[in-house]
């Protein structure tokens, strides 16, 4: 497959060619609106040659931000998100806006409103219990994904991407050591996918057939009790049974228990320590090496897991994990994967996917040190000397 630098149906759109910048928080938006830094973060990544940039992260919700600083979905963003599409779209690219809700991730001490989760549970990062949304509360978290999604076609995006991943609040459900409801949203897997179900095709119904509707599923929670492969792939399938999404991007880990899984590579406890104040600085390096647990970094690492959804599904697929260069980009499509998506690699090199399609042999800078990780609180960026300014 050599196809990977020519032109890719994506649903209702056709993107430039098949490399996804993935969504990773850019740090840039300290009144919870689109910045001038923001524009250019995701400028520089478009002229850099991706065939789509995704927006991280757009919540439906003020409570459903990780902390205050993120986007929120509502009428004032428009404005800078059309100055941020239209950047995108300048340089060649599609742009796709990441809705969802944080849900026990959300820090309710920086939200100043309670996180949710689907049971209630202790959340570290807001010191505080979270709230448990009753029926009421559900049906208005899929209203405000449509919304948002209704927002993001304003704003002049091609695509949009629904978080169901890394615990998220959509992720939670579908976990079972975070879901202890006993109604229909809780107990068998058919009632904890409800609300994914439900949040597909609201945003389906409400965009699909103009923007593309893709879902960022977790395959594996790497949680003791937490979502797995098996369960994640008859999730996946219930999913392509309602016809609801253009593609799924494909993901392990939880931002709650166990974020290295999808990072892989070395875990950076003393950066991540010195980026928060106490008393949780002391708990994370007290309890860094069972938070940032270690996952030795190898190319595409996450294609294993991978391929159980590959061979269960016949709808587009995402691969990401480790795709830094062209032979990973090729193994990918080889083993037919449609899209693959980049992260880290271009926070090091934007330029990285013009450069591999200019010359196949190119390899990337990144060293996978996962420095980056801890940056995203003062603006997401690489911290090798090689990208110094790159990004900042």
């Amino acid at each position: 497959m050599t196809d990977i630098f020519t032109p890719a149906k994506l649903g209702p759109i056709t993107l430039r060619n098949r490399v996804i910048k993935a969504a990773t928080f850019e740090g840039r938006t300290p009144d919870a609106l689109v910045t001038d830094e923001l524009v250019e973060f995701h400028r520089r990544i478009a002229a850099g040659g991706v065939g789509l940039s995704t927006v991280a992260y757009c919540a439906v919700a003020p409570e459903g931000r990780t902390d205050r600083h993120q986007i929120w979905m509502r009428p004032d963003a428009v404005p800078g998100l059309r100055r941020l599409t239209d950047a995108i779209h300048a340089e060649g690219a599609a742009a796709s806006a990441q809705i969802g809700h944080a849900g026990p991730v959300a820090n309710a001490a920086s939200n100043r409103l309670p996180a949710l989760s689907p049971s209630r549970l202790f959340s570290p990062l807001g010191m505080r219990m979270t709230r448990r949304p009753d029926a009421e509360g559900i049906a208005e978290l899929v209203a405000a994904h449509v919304r948002s999604a209704l927002l993001a076609e304003e704003a002049g995006f091609d695509a949009v991407e629904i978080h169901f991943g890394h615990n998220y609040l959509v992720s939670a459900f579908l976990s079972p050591l975070l879901n202890r409801r006993r109604d229909d949203y809780g107990g068998s897997l058919v009632n904890r996918a409800r609300l994914a179900r439900q949040i597909a095709e609201g945003v389906a119904g409400a965009v699909g057939g103009r923007l593309a509707v893709l879902a960022k599923l977790n395959m594996d929670d790497g949680v003791a009790g937490g979502l797995r492969p098996v369960e994640s792939v008859r999730v996946a399938q219930l999913l392509e049974a309602d016809g609801t999404l253009d593609a799924l991007e494909l993901t392990a880990g939880s931002s709650l228990l166990n974020p290295m899984l999808y990072f892989h590579g070395d875990p950076p406890r003393r950066a991540f320590a010195r980026a928060f104040r106490p008393p949780l600085s002391w708990g994370l390096r007290v309890a860094g090496p069972v938070f940032l647990r270690e996952y030795p970094y190898r190319s595409a690492y996450l294609l294993e897991r991978a391929r159980l959804f590959r061979s269960a599904l016949r709808m587009p697929l995402v691969l990401l994990g480790g795709i830094t260069d062209y032979d990973g980009m090729r193994l990918a499509r080889t083993e037919g994967f449609e899209f693959v998506a980049m992260g880290r690699a271009l926070l090091c090199e934007p330029d990285l996917p013009r450069r591999i399609a200019a010359e196949t042999t190119t390899t990337a800078a990144c060293t996978h040190c996962n420095e980056c990780m801890p940056t995203i609180f003062t603006g997401t960026r690489c911290v090798l000397p090689i990208a110094e300014g790159t990004l900042s």
